[in-house]
Parts: structure tokens; C-alpha cells; sequence
């Protein structure tokens, strides 16, 4: 179990709902500040940040080994598509604060060190590591330093890859560390997403773990919560009407008002496991089987299968006594439509 701002993540608590804001702000700090709003209003428990530059990412080159060739940003120049997704430094303050003042957690990606220091500033209460990042166990090391809680995304990372990341994290830091399964396409393909891996992450890790989420259903939340994830984070953006970089694999407000609905009446479905019957059954006991008296009898007679049946509702004694009562003799009258019980007979 992690906590961030006094809240507890883990399985025994309703899913943790993170609405990653990302390059969603289109280059506007009042839209970021929308944002941000629109995210408490639907119910996301956190707003998520990516903490970087241009220059902290990438080389501004030309080369053919920094054109991305494929996918959803086939054509940027990697330099370009950072500097056109990232959030600026000089709005963290603000954003911070913000979300602060309307009551939501906020916290970030960060992608180097300078990024990290930068959110120790601001007081950050966790620090999320991207799925890119798993690789930069240096990075890692520095995150885990700072004993703060870690979410740290598994995408496109082998096991021996994660091993080394959850190692790093555990020896340097103090043990609060989140997993979170993630496919790392843009969006990715519901079929894709293998949810099962939250058990198996959980299991050998003895971790707590969510999902890092970039379908546009929410099929593969609400399967995760099922197998005990305790975490969602997804994309979130105010409209698609501006395009921007993460506007495509993106969910809108409706859409995360309905996952927060949704994730919790799931956790909520699971239960406890127990045997205890749920109370709302109470009111059907009427439609059980149970033992009732079906004619009028007197005091020292024989009870005979003619004078008892297994019959609707449930208020007697159960259907397997029905032996017990054959053949006994009555120590007090009954009448039809009287409940089997025990002092009726001597």
C-alpha cells in the first residue's frame, strides 16, 4: 500500500483515479488550469504533470535517427514534439497551487534529475516514472532518494527490465512503490491490453497495482479493478477540438465521470469474499423452502407426511429436518399455515 495525501492506494480501497493532463493543455496555461478543474469536478482523485524540456529530452537534430516514422506522431522531428508537448517550468507553480486551492492531488513525471529537484520545490507529495523511463535506473536511484511514494509504469519493459527497476526503487528508496501495468501504443487496442499482468505483477513483486490505461473504453479499467488493480490513470483532455499531440488517445469529461462511476461500483461489487449472506437478500426469504404445518392437529397426535410440507417461504425450520418430524407426536395444537419448530413436538 502506498498513501498520497492521506489517501491510501491499495485494493481495499476504491480505485485511484489519475487524469493525466500531458500535452492536453495545447499550449495554454488557462486551458492546463481548466483542466485541472474539470478533473476534480468528474472525480479524478489526481492530476498528473510530465516534468521536462526540450533539451532534457532529445537533441535537435535532423537525423534520420530522431524522425519518428510511425505511429501516432509519425512526421515530428522528436526535438519538435517535445517542445511542442511539454508543460512549461514557469506554470508548474501555478498549477500547483491551483490544484492545491481546489482540493486535488497534484504530482508529476519527471525525466531528469533537474526535473526532480524542480518538483521537490514544489513540494510534490509522489513522483510518477514514465513507461520510457523504466531503462534509466540512474534516474530511478535519484527519484527513489527523495522517500517519497513512486508510480512507476511497466510498458514495453521485459520482466528483467522491471526487475531491475523495482530493485533500484526498493534499495535506494522507502518501499512505497505502485506498479502499474501499461501498453505502451497510442491508443492501444482493448485486445491488447492483458490485463491478467496485474496479478502477475502483483504476485511476484508483493505490490500494490494499477493500470496505465490508453484505450478509449473502459473495458480494461473495469477488468483491472476486478483482478484487484488499485489504480487508473488515463489521458484527459477538455475537447478534441484542438488538436494536440495526446488528443487522440485522450478521454473527454464525460468519459471520466463514467469511469470513476464505473471503477468504483466494480470495486464495490467485489466484496469481501466472505460467506455472509448481503442483507439486501433479507426480503427475499419468502421465496425459500422451509418447513410449514398444512393441517389442524391436536395435542398428542402423530405427525404424518400428510401433515407437513417443504413449501414457500422460508420463515420454518429448513427442508432437511423434514425426517425429523415424521412420526412425532404432538405436545401442543397447531393449526394450517403454522411454522415447524422444535416445541411442537415431545
Amino acid at each position: 500500500m502506498i498513501e498520497i495525501n492521506k489517501r491510501e492506494i491499495c485494493n481495499k480501497k476504491n480505485p485511484y483515479i489519475i487524469a493525466e493532463l500531458s500535452a492536453n493543455h495545447c499550449g495554454s496555461l488557462d486551458r492546463a488550469l481548466r483542466t485541472i478543474k474539470s478533473a476534480k469536478e468528474c472525480g479524478a482523485d489526481a492530476i498528473k504533470l510530465q516534468t521536462y524540456t526540450a533539451n532534457s529530452m532529445t537533441l535537435n537534430s535532423d537525423k534520420d535517427d530522431f524522425l519518428i516514422k510511425k505511429g501516432t506522431w509519425k512526421g515530428y522531428k522528436l526535438f519538435d514534439l517535445y517542445q511542442e508537448a511539454s508543460t512549461p517550468y514557469e506554470w508548474h507553480k501555478k498549477l500547483f497551487e491551483y490544484a492545491d486551492h481546489i482540493g486535488i492531488t497534484i504530482f508529476s513525471s519527471p525525466f531528469d534529475e533537474e526535473a526532480v529537484d524542480f518538483l521537490e520545490e514544489l513540494k510534490t507529495p509522489a513522483f510518477k516514472i514514465a513507461s520510457f523511463e523504466i531503462l534509466d535506473l540512474q534516474l530511478i536511484k535519484y527519484i527513489a532518494s527523495k522517500n517519497k511514494p513512486i508510480l512507476m509504469s511497466t510498458g514495453m519493459a521485459s520482466e528483467d527490465e522491471i526487475d531491475e527497476a523495482v530493485e533500484v526503487a526498493r534499495k535506494y528508496g522507502n518501499g512505497e512503490i505502485l506498479l502499474f501495468h501499461c501498453i505502451s501504443s497510442y491508443p492501444a487496442p482493448t485486445s491488447d491490453s492483458n490485463v491478467q499482468m496485474i496479478t502477475s505483477l502483483r504476485t511476484k513483486y508483493g505490490l500494490d497495482v494499477g493500470l496505465s490505461d490508453h484505450t478509449l473504453n473502459n473495458t480494461a479499467a473495469l477488468a483491472s479493478v476486478a483482478l484487484g488493480g488499485c489504480a487508473i490513470e488515463k489521458h484527459y483532455i477538455l475537447d478534441k477540438h484542438k488538436n494536440g499531440p495526446d488528443s487522440s488517445f485522450s478521454i473527454l469529461p464525460y468519459q471520466l465521470k463514467k469511469l470513476k462511476e464505473e471503477t468504483t461500483e466494480c470495486w464495490e461489487a467485489l466484496g469481501c469474499g466472505s460467506f455472509k449472506r448481503s442483507d439486501s437478500e433479507t426480503e427475499n426469504i419468502v421465496f425459500r423452502r422451509s418447513l410449514y404445518f398444512v393441517t389442524d392437529k391436536e395435542p398428542g397426535q402423530t405427525i404424518t407426511p400428510k401433515d407437513i410440507r417443504r413449501i414457500r417461504p422460508g420463515y420454518g425450520l429448513p427442508p432437511k429436518y423434514y425426517d425429523n418430524f415424521l412420526n412425532k407426536k404432538l405436545k401442543k395444537a397447531i393449526k394450517k399455515g403454522d411454522r415447524v419448530s422444535w416445541d411442537a413436538i415431545e
